[in-house]
This record gives structure tokens, C-alpha cells and sequence, in this order.
């Protein structure tokens, strides 16, 4: 009789412990990515937009085009790594971003830092990378490297921009920096016969820009996104419509209301625009594109039911779209 009662206590144990199971497996839990893998997707649509070159340094310049029409010109006869003098065969890698949808993408907006180190939204002439290497060994500049660029692949000659150098944040987020020193000749941009010519002192991200201005009265803007999602496995971005190419982005998240933030007071009130939220689904771009026009302190919700799945083709392609 005890080893009875034994079993059949082990028996009820069990049923219970199944029905427990079941009754979990029952609720929908929301399966949101990680953190790398968010990473992942943005590096990899970074990486699809890598024009590679090649080039002999026998001292003269390498001229190089790009697929976008870009010439690239770089004296190798400047060239150095670890302080030496460069010879033989090197690697030059391009990225030209003209289009909102492969800013997006690639997680590289046009937000320009302030003189008081604020941010606010820039109008881009396009946007640039150059990396040369030997033999997986970063190649540096002594005398920097020039871009040309046809103005019409932005839609013409504007003489208010000028020139900007990348910043890339511990997190591997791009912001932009007026480039120090532009008055002197290799650190420059200047606008003639229908394109922008840039000189740039070094290597990595430039951008031909200059600050989106709009006299209205300005406000912040909240962004609530749905249970699950942060800075980290998702972000948040502005597309001001009529305002290409130009992608603001919202860089401050907080923990304690979950709630995304232009917290800078640089939006316009009364402006018409898209707020784009996007995160990772298996390999491909979760994401919402919503219509919204500023009101002052406005909060801008994003529900689960407004987020659908695309791939990076897809998404920049609705990108490119909006107004």
C-alpha cells in the first residue's frame, strides 16, 4: 500500500507538471532579437554596399570611379603604413550612400553635432567611406585623397555645404562633425561645372552637408515602441517629408519609461514626416513606417500590429518612396 501511494502521488506529480507546461506553451511571448543580431544586419547591409579596388603605388594617382559616377582620386605616393612608405599592391574599399533607404539600412543617418554638441538633422550631398589596406593592414594619408561628386545624384549644386568627418561611437553609431580646418585646401569642399569637390585629410566616413534649417518653432518628440524593444536590438528614425536625402535619427532611449527620444528640441512643430522603426526578424528588417506630423511634446506610438517584415531590397526601396 505505501509504495502505492507513492506511485500515485510521483503520477499526480507528473500530470501536474505536463499541464504546467502546456499551459505556458499556450501563451504567445513576443520573441524579440538580440542585440547582435540587430548588429548583424545593419553590418551586413553595410557590407553589401562595398564597391571594391585595386592599384599598383608606383607614385602616381589612382583614379577610380565608382559605380555611382564618384571619382576618387588618391596620390599613392602618400601613402604610409605604420609610418613607412607604401609599395606594391593595395586594397581600396568605397561606400556611397545617396538614398535614405541604404541610410537607414546601414544605420548611417545624417545627424550633425552642434557647436554646443547638440544634434540636429543635416541635408547630405551623399555619403562617403574610404579604407585602403595592404595585406589586411589599414594604409594611412599624408596628403589626403579627393572626391568628386555630381551634384545631381542630390539634385543640384547647393553652395551652402561643406564638409563633414564621420564619428563612429563606442556603440557603432555614426554622427557627423563640421571638418576642422576646412578653410585649408585639404580639408575642403567646394561646388563647380555641376558637381562637389571634396579634399579630405584622412581615411573613413565624409559627408558633403549642411544644417537642415526650418524657421518654425521647435519641440522634442517621444517614441513608445512595443515591450521588448530598445536602443540596443532596434532603433528609430525621422524622415522629414519633401527632404531628401536626410535621415534623423532618435539616439536616446530610457529604461524606466521604455520610451525613444529626440530630446534636443530640434523638431519642428507643425512638420509633416515618417517616424521609421526597425529591428531584426530572422536575417531580415522588422520594421513600421508611420505618418505623424509634429505637435509640440508629442509622443508617437508604435504598436505590434503596425510591424511587418522586409528585406533589405524591400525596406529601402519603401524608404526611397516616402515624400
Amino acid at each position: 500500500m505505501k509504495n502505492f501511494k507513492k506511485t500515485l502521488v510521483v503520477a499526480l506529480m507528473t500530470t501536474l507538471a505536463l499541464t504546467s507546461c502546456t499551459k505556458r506553451d499556450d501563451i504567445d511571448i513576443p520573441i524579440r532579437p538580440s542585440a547582435q543580431e540587430f548588429t548583424d544586419i545593419k553590418q551586413l547591409a553595410l557590407d553589401n554596399k562595398v564597391q571594391e579596388f585595386q592599384f599598383n603605388v608606383d607614385g602616381s594617382v589612382a583614379h577610380l570611379t565608382s559605380a555611382k559616377g564618384v571619382q576618387i582620386n588618391i596620390n599613392s605616393s602618400c601613402l604610409t603604413l605604420n609610418g613607412n612608405a607604401v609599395t606594391g599592391d593595395i586594397d581600396i574599399e568605397f561606400v556611397e550612400l545617396f538614398e535614405k533607404g541604404d541610410m537607414l539600412t546601414t544605420n548611417k543617418p545624417t545627424m550633425g553635432i552642434m557647436p554646443n554638441g547638440d544634434k540636429a538633422m543635416l541635408i547630405s550631398g551623399g555619403e562617403f567611406f574610404v579604407k585602403v589596406s595592404q595585406n589586411g593592414a589599414e594604409i594611412e594619408t599624408n596628403c589626403g585623397f579627393q572626391l568628386i561628386i555630381p551634384a545631381s545624384l542630390t539634385g543640384g549644386v547647393d553652395n551652402d555645404m561643406t564638409l563633414w568627418k564621420g564619428v563612429i561611437d563606442g556603440e557603432g553609431n555614426l554622427d557627423w562633425k563640421d571638418a576642422e580646418g576646412r578653410d585649408n585646401k585639404e580639408e575642403i569642399v567646394f561646388a563647380e561645372g555641376g558637381a562637389y569637390y571634396t579634399f579630405a585629410g584622412e581615411f573613413g566616413w565624409t559627408n558633403v552637408d549642411k544644417f537642415y534649417n526650418d524657421p518654425r518653432p521647435k519641440t522634442t518628440i517621444l517614441v513608445d515602441v512595443p515591450d521588448g524593444y530598445d536602443n540596443q536590438n532596434s532603433a528609430v528614425y525621422l524622415s522629414y517629408d519633401g527632404e531628401a536625402p536626410a535621415l534623423a535619427k532618435l539616439d536616446t532611449y530610457d529604461n524606466a519609461t521604455g520610451l525613444f527620444s529626440e530630446h534636443y528640441g530640434q523638431i519642428p512643430i507643425g512638420l509633416e514626416c515618417h517616424v521609421i522603426f526597425v529591428s531584426e526578424e530572422n536575417d531580415n528588417f522588422k520594421y513600421a513606417i508611420k505618418a505623424a506630423t509634429i505637435v509640440e511634446n508629442g509622443v508617437i506610438t508604435i504598436l505590434d500590429s503596425e510591424i511587418a517584415v522586409a528585406t533589405e531590397a524591400q525596406i529601402a526601396q519603401l524608404m526611397n518612396d516616402l515624400p
